[in-house]
């Protein structure tokens, strides 16, 4: 029986556990025990990785999977219910039907149209910071505030609502929060989301919960727990992304000039940050529907197999020197929206943000710096995405 459990504690800031570190480096797949005892598997390769993901016998359906960790909200150990719309938790065909729909809203003209407005929301916010001076807590006063009021606009939710549901998707994105505020919490979101569907069914406007409504194919519970996955999943991870990724580049100097002096690296560099700091550190997790050959081992159906992708996002036989931060390497590959049928809808919104706002940040501010020890950053360790809960800085 395995005695590796999933790692978790990280010794470096930027790094993955030194221990998923040296299973990349003894191989693409491993035994794991997860948190129930079941036997599963690790993937820490590239290739593997990207085996299983694209894989349509493995399965994303909760009732198959096994907790990689223990967690508070699971300890009735039954798996959660799949709610109406809730596309991430399911498989073809189900997944299918509503990530057509979806594609359709993520349009190329939507994002177009977006981005001079993001463009408005960061220089405002750089304006902000200007004026209040250092030091300042960065997460709260520009990484968190920018992809938030965008996904809001997005979506047709009051930015003035914010308050509420940014504090109870903090408590749905923290480890440690147990099943009556993990329930709690949902549930306020749940019900301010309902409200905003009826009201835009009767009033509709240019978002995309409005474009939603008027395919004619969703209910309103399909529409809030869509319109829930995208609140969410829309300012938790690019946030995560704008504060880590400005944390990484403060401590690497020469980096930082790069992408700050030379607009033809920006795109690239934005993609190696998403590839050096893998923000995702928990899963994806798939189980098998049937046995299933992957880079030579057997996974038998009923076997949970885990991804971890800061270790894929590592791997030197995709990413030579994959440990070094290097704005300049050619990075395509990476895996930091997901891979198949589930990868992130919103990932191209995630690069038109960060394309705009980090560039802009460090430019504005060509003195910007820690306003504390790099070892005194308080790091997300306790939240399904990993970055930093405070970056103190000033000029």
């Amino acid at each position: 029986m395995s005695e590796l459990t999933y790692p978790m504690a990280r010794q470096r800031p930027f790094d993955p556990p030194d221990e998923v570190t040296h299973l990349r480096q003894q191989g693409a797949i491993h035994r794991l025990t997860y948190a129930d005892g079941h036997q599963g598997w690790l993937v820490t390769g590239h290739a593997a990785a990207r085996a299983v993901l694209a894989h349509d016998r493995f399965s994303a359906r909760p009732e198959h999977m096994h907790p990689l960790i223990p967690l508070k909200r699971n300890q009735s150990g039954m798996p959660m219910a799949v709610p109406p719309g809730m596309f991430l938790r399911m498989d073809a065909p189900e997944h299918s039907r509503y990530r057509k729909l979806l594609t359709g809203q993520f349009t190329v003209r939507r994002m177009k149209l977006l981005t001079p407005r993001i463009a408005e929301i960061t220089d405002e916010h750089l304006d902000a910071m200007a004026a209040a001076g250092g030091p300042l807590d960065l997460v709260q006063e520009f990484a968190l505030p920018i992809p938030s009021l965008v996904i809001c606009e997005l979506l047709g939710v009051p930015y003035e609502d914010r308050a509420q549901f940014q504090d109870d998707s903090k408590a749905l994105a923290n480890l440690e929060t147990g099943r009556a505020d993990v329930d709690a919490a949902m549930g306020r979101i749940a019900a301010f989301l309902l409200d905003l569907v009826l009201r835009q069914r009767e009033e509709p406007a240019d978002d995309l919960i409005s474009g939603l409504i008027e395919t004619g194919e969703l209910t309103d519970e399909e529409l809030t727990t869509i319109a829930f996955l995208l609140l969410i999943a829309g300012h938790e991870t690019t946030a995560n992304m704008l504060g880590l990724g400005t944390y990484a580049l403060l401590t690497n100097p020469g980096q930082l000039a790069a992408l700050r002096d030379d607009p033809s690296v920006v795109d690239n560099g934005i993609e190696e940050l998403l590839r050096y700091l893998s923000i995702i550190h928990l899963g994806p997790a798939r189980t098998a529907l049937e046995d299933i050959e992957i880079e030579g081992t057997l996974v038998k159906a009923g076997e949970t197999v885990a991804v971890n992708v800061p270790a894929v996002n590592r791997d030197s036989s995709r990413f030579p020197d994959g440990d070094r931060l290097d704005v300049t390497r050619p990075t395509s590959g990476h895996i930091s929206f997901g891979h198949g049928i589930h990868q992130c809808l919103g990932q191209q919104l995630a690069r038109v943000e960060m394309r705009i706002a980090l560039p802009a940040l460090l430019r504005r501010f060509p003195g910007l710096r820690l306003a504390v020890t790099p070892e005194e950053v308080p790091m997300r360790t306790d939240a399904a995405a990993y970055g930093v809960h405070r970056l103190p800085v000033t000029w």
